[in-house]
């Protein structure tokens, strides 16, 4: 078992994230970032830009880190123990290019109430300052703030979503070692760098697991059970993928892609580039 400590609970609940926590051996983070790679060769268009959602559905080594009992007695501790995963997203930078994720909360536009939810971030490599890793707005989760659209190319996020004015005296960085995760509250400010480093940055992030009495209030989101039993049933329950890149489960993949575009662009008077 590896629950949280009620002194990372603390921090958590205090400063809306917590980090660094052990996930993966480096060995199963190695072979993560390998199967993207062999998706990325066999299919080069498959996971770009919006194709970067939810690609544990036709990765069997993403399936397995979504639904890792590791992760998920972390998760527990937060949620409680009845887990749904909603979505997850790749966060790919390339080196020397300027992608980059403007500061903003994800509750603002993802839909999901109540806020019973934590979004975990798996570094599939080292994640560190030169290489744009996480950054974080300590106590920033207490009220949702006001954004700006901006719809930048070079932002990794759908609207280019920002808010301004964030204090940068007050940011930490979020430095990861590949194997690692970090935990995020639904209203936790952050963002994150461009990569200056000769290799890639690739951040996993199961955005979100929910609580089986979490609404989508945008849209729809179909779901898996982790852990526990959902009582609720708000959500279309879907099965786990046990083969890499089947024409099903891409059928599957691009389907809930298609209704996480309507939740991300809801009331947009514009679409971005993801």
């Amino acid at each position: 078992m590896t629950y949280l400590t009620s002194n990372q609970l603390k921090q958590y609940n205090e400063n809306g994230y917590l980090a660094p926590i052990d996930a993966l051996s480096k060995q199963e983070a190695l072979a993560a970032r390998e199967e993207i790679e062999q998706i990325e060769k066999e299919m080069p268009n498959e996971i770009d830009k919006s194709g970067r959602y939810n690609v544990h559905l036709i990765s069997p080594k993403l399936d397995s880190i979504v639904h890792n009992s590791k992760i998920l007695d972390v998760v527990e501790s937060i949620i409680g123990k009845n887990i749904l995963v909603c979505s997850t997203t790749l966060f790919i930078k390339n080196p020397n290019e300027k992608g980059f994720v403007s500061y903003h909360q994800d509750a603002k536009y993802i839909g999901l109430e109540p806020h019973n939810w934590v979004t975990v971030w798996v570094a599939l490599t080292d994640s560190f300052e030169k290489n744009g890793c996480m950054k974080m707005w300590p106590k920033s989760h207490l009220d949702i703030k006001d954004h700006n659209e901006k719809f930048d190319e070079a932002n990794l996020l759908t609207r280019g979503q920002t808010i301004e004015n964030v204090p940068e005296n007050e940011i930490e960085l979020v430095e990861l070692k590949a194997g690692q995760m970090s935990l995020h509250h639904p209203r936790i400010v952050h963002g994150s760098g461009i990569n200056k480093s000769n290799d890639r940055r690739i951040g996993f992030v199961i955005q979100s697991y929910i609580g089986t009495n979490v609404r989508q209030t945008l849209g729809k989101n179909s779901v898996q059970l982790a852990r526990g039993k959902d009582y609720f049933g708000y959500h279309e329950l879907i099965k786990r993928t046990k083969s890499l890149m089947t024409v099903e489960n891409i059928a599957l993949r691009n389907k809930e892609n298609e209704y996480l575009q309507e939740i991300f662009y809801n009331g947009a008077k514009q679409k971005g580039f993801y």
